[in-house]
């Protein structure tokens, strides 16, 4: 994460006296920095000195990071296994995912540094998430400067399979909706339902994926998971569902479950 290391580096030789959260926002007030904004969402649990692990979540369209903060499905999730939740502003409600010349991609870096300034940051748990153009913006991310992010928590939104990136996370978590009409599925060649994460697989390494079977956290709906779990490197795991465009119920909940090894709960 080059743009984020040499903020980290600054901020952990800071005494500890000066890490302590402050109180100028937080929940319904946004924290500003710069010309720019963002919302936090402590875990309901935290001691107040514990390094806490990081989901930065990139908004939908015309959204604000006020909605993530907010949501059952996001932060419902994050508060309840000990996640602190960052939730970046875009632009005039939107990102600027379609290439790499994008401002969006330090900002994004600049609100993780100013959050390790706030609070202590387990810096081995940074996970990067986005609904719809948010999905979009968090592959964008990870593309350019995902080395050091732990996994991409993606949902229903993707960059183009044939993009370059010069970076990558530790692994990549997809879902999408089979007839999700606004981020179209991205079907692959001949029908192939595996495309949506053609560039990581490519990326990676990865030879055939295996399936997984079928899971539900909640009992209406029902996802499939395929994963990708011996590449040369990293880890890719897909799970599609027949809905349309919308964060699956318990989805968030279930891979931060599985990543900070946590027993399976819901919500």
């Amino acid at each position: 994460m080059r743009y984020l290391i040499f903020g980290l580096a600054l901020i952990w030789a800071l005494p500890a006296a000066a890490m302590g959260p402050w109180q100028d926002c937080g929940g319904e007030v946004a924290c500003t920095l710069g010309d720019r904004s963002y919302y936090i969402r402590l875990p309901d649990d935290w001691d107040g000195q514990s390094p806490m692990p990081v989901m930065l979540h990139f908004h939908g369209w015309q959204r604000t990071g006020a909605l993530p903060v907010n949501h059952g499905r996001i932060s419902g999730a994050t508060r309840r296994r000990g996640v602190l939740l960052v939730a970046p502003n875009g632009l005039r409600k939107t990102w600027d995912f379609w290439d790499s010349d994008t401002d969006d991609v330090p900002f994004a870096s600049a609100v993780l540094a100013d959050v390790a300034k706030r609070y202590p940051v387990d810096e081995e748990n940074i996970f990067v998430s986005g609904y719809s153009f948010g999905s979009a913006m968090a592959w964008r991310y990870v593309c350019e400067n995902g080395n050091d992010v732990r996994a991409l928590l993606a949902v229903a939104g993707t960059l183009s399979q044939s993009e370059t990136c010069s970076q990558a996370p530790g692994e990549v978590r997809h879902v999408h909706g089979l007839n999700d009409t606004v981020m179209d599925f991205p079907m692959g060649p001949g029908g192939d339902v595996t495309h949506p994460v053609a560039l990581w697989r490519a990326a990676y390494g990865c030879g055939a994926g295996e399936a997984r079977g079928v899971w539900q956290q909640v009992d209406f709906l029902t996802l499939s998971r395929t994963e990708w779990d011996t590449c040369a490197t990293g880890r890719v795991s897909l799970d599609l569902h027949p809905g349309g465009h919308f964060i699956p119920h318990g989805w968030f909940a279930r891979h931060l479950d599985e990543l900070l090894d946590l027993p399976f709960s819901y919500p």
